[in-house]
């Protein structure tokens, strides 16, 4: 689920500040570099100034965002869903998948995290339990209870 552009990011900011988790990095509209963020003391306007700093030479090929994940937090790695098992999440997968107990295939499920290892999450959505492999997902954050 992770892009290269990701992997830059994490890569760049684990030798700057250990301490700071890149939720997501992802290039939007062609020309803006989204970063949201995590750290264990929260995420400050300090700290985005600061990560941005760390990003300067990916500032000369994009517009760089740095920010919080807010309400609608983002899952991005087995560890996010561990991290959230019992709490609401909306996972949108890349292509329609069939469940039992659906009328047609669905792309995208509501429902408590129920479960997750190394190899996929498991969501209690309104059609009943369905498991979803990591590598069908497209993209999934956490929702209001």
């Amino acid at each position: 689920m992770t892009s290269s552009i990701q992997d830059t990011v994490e890569a760049r900011l684990r030798t700057a500040d250990p301490a700071v988790e890149v939720l997501l990095a992802e290039v939007v509209g062609g020309g803006t570099l989204r970063v949201l963020i995590d750290h264990p003391d929260g995420v400050s306007l300090d700290l985005c100034v600061e990560v941005t700093h760390h990003l300067n030479d990916l500032r000369e090929r994009y517009a760089v965002e740095v920010s919080s994940p807010g309400r609608d937090r983002p899952l991005v790695k087995p560890e996010h869903f561990r991290r959230f098992v019992g709490r609401r999440a909306k996972v949108r997968t890349r292509e329609p998948l069939a469940v039992s107990g659906a009328d047609a295939p669905r792309r995208s499920f509501t429902g408590e995290l129920v479960g997750a290892d190394d190899q996929a999450v498991t969501l209690a959505a309104d059609t009943g339990v369905v498991t979803i492999p990591y590598a069908e997902i497209h993209r999934s954050n956490l929702v209001e209870e």
